[in-house]
């Protein structure tokens, strides 16, 4: 039986990008993002054809990592189309823990490689208007 993960998801209050996010001078398109500091979440509607079960799952990773590690977690894409994983923190801020960040972002790399990879041919396809023909054989 597969268990319901999103039972356990602390409820951030979504956000429509005002704030923390717009702070960000990022080189990266935003896919989604949550905020230890104002328990928001963020989820960029430029991408609402991402199906919906692929948001949800996104949802529970940015607002587990920031339970667990604090600060800023954002996923994104670099001009490339590669998705980027990013944690930030407020300077200030002694209570975010680097470490498990970084832990945490390479634990996202393994377990949901595959996911990311898609994303990654998503955008590139949908956004980026590359061939997905061309796409496909350069995995081989």
């Amino acid at each position: 039986m597969k268990r319901d993960m999103s039972e356990n998801v602390p409820q951030y209050e979504a956000d429509n990008g005002s704030g923390w996010l717009d702070k960000r001078s990022l080189n990266e398109a935003v896919l989604c993002g949550a905020s230890a500091y104002d328990l928001k979440y963020y989820f960029n509607p430029e991408f609402s054809g991402i199906p919906q079960s692929i948001q949800d799952e996104l949802r529970i990773i940015c607002v587990l990592f920031t339970q667990e590690a604090g600060g800023v977690f954002l996923i994104a894409f670099d001009p490339d189309g590669e998705v980027s994983l990013i944690a930030d923190s407020d300077e200030e801020d002694i209570t975010y823990d680097h470490v498990s960040s970084c832990l945490l972002m390479s634990e996202i790399r393994r377990k949901k490689a595959d996911m990311l990879r898609s994303l990654s041919l998503y955008y590139r396809v949908m956004i980026l208007k590359e061939d997905p023909a061309l796409l496909l054989t350069e995995d081989d």
